[in-house]
């Protein structure tokens, strides 16, 4: 026999379950902005004293950029 507060408490008792999954899900959510993401494919940011050619002579190696591209930005950098 039931007192009446069964269905009261399965409605919660669902309830509880979303809850938590809301938690971990920003808590996750948290940790992948505060590591800046996994695979944004975002260039890292310059390092002092890195030498901007060398940052441009290594984007066009790994195929960022093309010819066109690298020589018009290196013309720029060297003025």
């Amino acid at each position: 026999m039931m007192d009446g507060h069964g269905g009261l408490f399965g409605f919660f008792g669902g309830f509880m379950w979303i809850f938590w999954l809301l938690v971990i899900a920003g808590i996750v959510a948290l940790v992948v902005f505060l590591t800046g993401g996994a695979g944004t494919g975002r260039t890292p940011p310059r390092q002092a004293g890195e030498d901007p050619l060398e940052i441009l002579r290594r984007r066009y190696a790994r195929g960022e950029i093309d010819e066109e591209e690298f020589n018009r930005r290196r013309a720029e950098l060297e003025k």
